[in-house]
């Protein structure tokens, strides 16, 4: 049950931060990293989702799970207040 007990924290810390800029890292594996800047949009029982900006101005939707912050596949640093996740 601690496992549960550590996701739902983090969905708690994250809900905290719907709508702010953020700054994504993710892990791709085979040595490649993303750093994308977005907007958390919103954030649902098992994912969340961010919409990053494409290099021609479009703009695309990413979801990950909690389990991936927990995991360190994916960190976020929110621009605001430069808070790490």
């Amino acid at each position: 049950m601690k496992g549960k007990e550590i996701l739902s924290a983090i969905k708690k810390d994250i809900d905290e931060h719907v709508g702010e800029k953020v700054l994504l890292k993710a892990n791709s594996g085979r040595r490649k990293v993303m750093v994308r800047e977005g907007i958390l949009e919103k954030t649902y029982p098992n994912i969340f989702v961010i919409r990053v900006e494409g290099n021609d101005r479009t703009s695309r939707t990413i979801s990950y799970s909690y389990s991936d912050i927990l995991t360190q596949t994916v960190q976020l640093v929110f621009k605001n207040n430069n808070v790490a996740i």
